[in-house]
């Protein structure tokens, strides 16, 4: 049973106690966040799960560090979280882009699955202040967003490393070092590479999250809580985020939950911390959000539901949030970046969903961000001063949108929508509806055919233009544009209702 003290508040660790979570406003109001999911697996600049690649004999990350750093049971992670420095790492100018760019928070990596932390950690040796940097990444983004008023949060990615990282324990089966034990077998570095030689299983490449070691095993789960306790303690975070279901649950495929398993305690624990903690310094009101990649919330809602690299297909009505990055988690040489486009399609679909996007912007090493990216943030900064009257502080019309174009809804899947201009997509905030046309009309009319005879326009403005034209005949709201088009993104119609 995990020993839990937890700060005392209007919560309990229980899921009747924390169903009575509430969504903050500030998160409902805020729609876009910007995370910088960085960490040592960026000093390669060769793309995510790293740590684990590295130590994965044939892998394309495995031939890039054998013949870049050498082979790992000579140079291997505990070698390559040195060699990151953040030399250039300005949080102020980057955060300045940020909020430019139409940021209203921002969530920080406390660690990633390659149990390398971010911050001044007293549990855990391996952290960027004692090594590495020796910054406390995370206080120095936290100072950043605190500045511009912006509510901080973080990401853990804990809860999987037990397991993903076993195969530090492995052995290359053919070559000049067949035979010869990674690192990870080195027990001077345990405390990095982790006690789970027992786990390893060299033909097995995913983490399994029903493996009993994960579920059922007393040390990791304390120390997991132990580890996230220190960070809510440390940076009172309005948002924390777990890269997975709630910690531990073993029926986390299961519909028929019971509520009494032992192996949801370190995750039901850590939540009701975060957010007692959040009430105690907001007058008894929890404004913290906790982000649960667990699409069973009619079975344990107990925060918001986060879904990774893609979305809903349409209105929930429970706030809900889409994680995905312009390009790979870690910096990755080879990567191709959406457009500054497709992000603003991303988000304008979202928000008409009831939705909020989190954004990763990867950063170098050095912690820079490269041109590209800087392009992209750019881009939408000028947008966002055209359009952002329709994006903050709304709320869902009663439909999503009208048009025949639709994102696919597959795991990870993001690809490019090929809109027209009979798309559009909806937001509302008092009496103004918001239309966003996704595409440019060739004839310079929008015609929306959502609105019904009940719906009486008093008038109709073009974000970044002004008011312009238009009638409505049997119900059909149809505006006349002008010839150029306020931006070469998404456009948008705040649309005046009759009270």
């Amino acid at each position: 049973m995990v020993k839990a003290h937890i700060a005392k508040g209007p919560f309990e660790p229980t899921f009747e106690s924390l169903r009575k979570f509430e969504c903050p406003e500030w998160f409902r109001d805020a729609k876009l966040g910007i995370w910088s999911h960085w960490g040592a697996q960026s000093v390669p600049m060769y793309g995510d799960w790293y740590a684990r690649n590295m130590y994965y004999e044939g892998s394309e990350q495995y031939r890039y560090h054998i013949r870049h750093y050498g082979h790992p049971s000579k140079f291997g992670y505990k070698d390559i979280v040195q060699l990151w420095k953040a030399e250039k790492f300005d949080p102020e100018s980057l955060m300045d882009l940020y909020v430019a760019a139409g940021a209203k928070y921002f969530v920080a990596q406390a660690m990633h699955h390659d149990n390398f932390f971010n911050y001044d950690s007293k549990i855990h040796r391996f952290n960027s202040v004692n090594m590495g940097p020796k910054k406390d990444i995370v206080a120095l983004w936290k100072a950043a967003a605190s500045r511009r008023g912006l509510p901080f949060g973080l990401t853990e990615h804990l809860g999987a490393t037990f397991s993903w990282f076993q195969f530090n324990k492995g052995q290359d089966k053919e070559g000049p070092y067949t035979g010869i034990p990674y690192d990870g077998n080195d027990p001077e570095y345990e405390d990095l590479y982790l006690p789970n030689r027992e786990h390893y299983h060299p033909d097995k490449q995913q983490w399994d999250p029903k493996d009993p070691w994960y579920t059922s095993n007393p040390w990791w789960h304390q120390r997991w809580f132990d580890i996230i306790k220190e960070v809510i303690d440390l940076y009172q975070p309005d948002l924390l985020y777990s890269d997975g279901g709630l910690p531990f649950a073993s029926s986390w495929d299961k519909t028929d939950v019971s509520f009494e398993d032992p192996s949801f305690a370190a995750g039901l624990n850590a939540v009701a911390h975060l957010y007692n903690t959040s009430a105690a310094a907001s007058g008894g009101v929890n404004r913290a959000i906790y982000n649960q990649k667990d699409r069973r919330q009619d079975i344990y809602r107990i925060g918001i539901l986060d879904i990774e690299r893609s979305q809903e297909p349409d209105i929930k009505p429970d706030p809900w949030q889409t994680d995905t990055c312009v390009g790979d988690w870690f910096y990755n040489v080879k990567t191709v970046y959406k457009k500054p486009g497709h992000v603003i399609e991303i988000l304008v679909d979202i928000i008409a969903k009831n939705g909020n996007l989190l954004l990763n912007i990867p950063q170098k090493p050095d912690g820079t961000i490269d041109d590209e990216c800087t392009y992209i943030l750019q881009e939408m900064a000028k947008w966002i001063r055209i359009c952002g009257e329709g994006v903050y502080g709304t709320r869902p019309f009663r439909v999503s949108g009208e048009g025949h174009s639709r994102v696919v809804i597959d795991h990870f899947k993001e690809d490019k929508v090929e809109w027209n201009s009979g798309d559009f997509r909806f937001t509302q905030k008092g009496n103004t509806l918001y239309a966003f046309q996704m595409r440019w009309p060739e004839d310079q009319r929008a015609v929306i055919r959502t609105l019904t005879q009940t719906d009486k326009v008093e008038s109709v403005r073009l974000l970044g233009v002004g008011e312009v034209p238009f009638e409505q005949p049997y119900g059909a709201l149809i505006v006349s544009l002008p010839d150029r088009q306020p931006t070469p993104y998404v456009n948008c119609l705040a649309i005046e209702l009759k009270p």
